[in-house]
């Protein structure tokens, strides 16, 4: 028959998951998307050098 383990060890190993999963949520928080490579065009202005939305959204018009 299986012994059952000591007190002080059911506390240790509880203890050493819930530090081992607070450092997984704070390592998950911390990763976000990549920086992008270009800044961001300038309000005003689109990123293919289109004059209308129509044609920057891939839309045509009737």
């Amino acid at each position: 028959m299986l012994e059952r383990p000591s007190t002080t060890a059911r506390y240790t190993r509880g203890l050493a998951a819930a530090v081992i999963a607070v450092a997984a949520l704070v390592l998950a928080a911390n990763v976000g998307p990549a920086r992008a490579a270009e800044p961001a065009p300038a309000q005003g202005q689109h990123a293919a050098g289109t004059t209308d939305g129509a044609a920057a959204s891939g839309t045509r018009g009737p």
